[in-house]
């Protein structure tokens, strides 16, 4: 079997299968920070973090996994959209339903998978599409196709989650200027260009300013300013938050240690609307629910 693939930041939304005779061919699909511990909830019960729908029904497989979202709220917004196709007014235009004797509950999952990703705010987004059981595996159509932006994968994969350290140096943090605009800039706001020999400093905002096309809110790709480095918004905004390595203002989680950062215990029913309200920029996806 081969190295599963280290992910920094990881933000997920996975698509179960039941292998138990008595169920099998039920889903489930479900938010994590950390795939390979959520699987193990899942097939222990409900004693060890798994969910309800899920316990005592496994054995349970995660066979493909949606990642790349900039946030929480962005991925539960998308887990609720896939579990509720109907009700997500993205998608009520195509009033999908589960072709009878033609198309089993799986093959539905994937056929409104293959519609989320080509509609907004979803399409703009950096997302990663990973197969993780090759048995499962299945093409999309030709004219069902993820945007070219996105990423369509296999393999295991391992969650490297970030922790900040707060910089208590503000006389310095204060002192560096946008390159862009002239105005000073923190390192919140900062983003830097991908190419380790290029001097680019600049506020998010501008650089978005930069990158937009009109009439859109958020970019997806653009060239760097100063190296005409061909640059993808997301690359940038998880360089921001620490990924990538050599980040200052990030230390990677320890894994067996404090579980405050990736754990999925925390995560409330993420169907509730309480949980998707944001007005992060970022998003623009008030209207999903």
């Amino acid at each position: 079997m081969s190295e599963p693939e280290t992910v920094e930041d990881f933000f997920g939304v996975y698509l179960l299968y039941c292998i138990n005779p008595k169920y099998k061919g039920r889903t489930y699909i479900g938010y994590t920070r950390d795939p390979n511990r959520r699987i193990m909830q899942h097939n222990r019960g409900t004693w060890a973090g798994g969910a309800h729908r899920t316990s005592n029904k496994g054995p349970w497989k995660m066979v493909m996994i949606v990642h790349g979202f900039p946030n929480n709220i962005s991925a539960l917004r998308f887990e609720w959209a896939w579990q509720n196709p109907n009700k997500t007014t993205r998608l009520q235009h195509l009033n999908l339903k589960k072709i009878p004797r033609k198309e089993t509950e799986f093959q539905f999952k994937i056929r409104v998978l293959s519609e989320m990703l080509r509609v907004g705010p979803w399409y703009r987004l950096p997302l990663v599409i990973r197969w993780l059981e090759k048995d499962f595996y299945q093409e999309f159509s030709p004219e069902r196709k993820p945007p070219s932006h996105m990423t369509l994968t296999d393999g295991p994969v391992k969650a490297k989650n970030l922790k900040k350290v707060v910089d208590n140096d503000m006389a310095t943090e204060n002192c560096i200027e946008c390159l862009l605009c002239s105005d000073y800039l923190n390192s919140k706001e900062k983003l830097t260009c991908l190419n380790s020999n290029c001097e680019l400093v600049a506020h998010i905002t501008c650089l978005a300013d930069l990158f937009l096309t009109p009439g859109e809110f958020v970019p997806i790709e653009g060239k760097c300013p100063f190296c005409d480095t061909k640059l993808q918004w997301g690359d940038l905004i998880r360089k921001m938050k620490g990924c990538y390595q050599g980040a200052a203002n990030c230390l990677p989680v320890d894994n067996e240690g404090d579980d405050q950062d990736h754990s999925d215990d925390d995560v409330v029913c993420s169907q509730e609307r309480k949980f998707v309200d944001n007005e992060s920029w970022f998003l623009d996806c008030n209207d999903d629910l």
